[in-house]
């Protein structure tokens, strides 16, 4: 497994597995807490593990948590996905940068997103499964939810969006929720 600095985004990573394919399938290891201190992350920060499954067209996010934030680890363990990182610490060299990915359960990739960084992605495939591991317990209070097509952040979503949660549908622009940080 090789750990690569992602240059968009300060403090982000992508992890890139070595999978072994043979008749049967495929096996690889797809966590390995030396390779996660080897870049100065603890392995024993993650407290969480989840799970998503979304169907073709279904977009995820933009989100991120208020107070101390939420780092992740995110992999497409099933199909495959556009995954985008955007920078939103104030103090970040990269701040408002972005980072686009295609994760997919072929690559068995595994981004690591920074507390203070929002997280969003789009289904490629009829079905996705996404795997997350958090570094705290999740507080839905917490919950922060930026517009998917915000100009601002101009995403290239590669789909139109077939389905999405009320929420997500709903959500503020980047300039609303910087401004509510600030006051």
């Amino acid at each position: 497994m090789k750990a690569t600095e992602v240059p968009e985004i300060s403090g982000a990573y992508l992890f890139e597995p070595t999978p072994h394919a043979d008749e049967r399938g495929f096996f690889c290891r797809t966590f390995d807490a030396d390779v996660v201190r080897s870049v100065g992350l603890d392995p024993a920060a993650f407290v969480q593990d989840s799970v998503s499954r979304s169907v073709r067209g279904v977009l995820r996010g933009l989100h991120l948590r208020s107070g101390a934030g939420e780092a992740k680890l995110v992999r497409c363990s099933y199909g495959e996905i556009f995954d985008v990182v955007v920078d939103l610490r104030p103090d970040s060299p990269t701040y408002l940068g972005r980072a686009f990915f295609e994760l997919s359960g072929e690559t068995q990739a595994t981004v690591y997103v920074p507390a203070g960084c929002a997280h969003g992605f789009q289904s490629l495939t009829e079905t996705s499964d996404v795997s997350y591991r958090i570094d705290r317990p999740h507080d839905p209070a917490e919950d922060v939810t930026i517009a998917f097509d915000d100009p601002d952040l101009a995403v290239p979503w590669p789909l139109p969006a077939v389905s999405m949660s009320a929420r997500d549908r709903e959500a503020p622009s980047l300039a609303e929720v910087l401004k509510r940080r600030e006051g």
